[in-house]
């Protein structure tokens, strides 16, 4: 029996308050606008990719690679561009003795001469 009563009650008691006399009540979304908002702004958050930038900038200094460039490998030899394929280059690793090897392209960690030319 007190279920029910309390149910009646609650029927009974209004559930919002009335508003003053010369004023407009706001709209239910007025309410929930910052809830959307910062929903918004975390979906763009999450759905940015900032690898993004970075993954283009280094499919464009492999495309840029070119004879005469000096670059370093992902193992941290030096060498200096003497071929270019589509997926591999040829890189002069020793002066004296004239040893050039193929590599990956992908295995070409950056381009040092590029950044020499940034530091003067």
């Amino acid at each position: 029996m007190k279920l029910i009563e309390i149910v009646a009650q609650a029927e009974s008691t209004p559930a919002t308050s009335n508003p003053a006399p010369g004023t407009v009540p706001e709209p239910g979304w007025v309410r929930s606008f910052p809830f959307l908002l910062v929903g918004l702004v975390l979906l763009i958050l999450m759905f940015r990719n900032p690898k993004g930038k970075e993954a283009a900038k280094r499919t464009d200094m492999l495309a840029g690679l070119k004879k005469g460039d000096e670059v370093q490998t992902i193992g941290g030899e030096f060498g200096r561009v003497v071929d270019t394929r589509d997926d591999r280059v040829l890189l002069k690793v020793d002066e004296t003795s004239n040893t050039k090897i193929w590599y990956s392209k992908n295995s070409i960690h950056k381009v040092v001469t590029e950044e020499k030319a940034e530091a003067k």
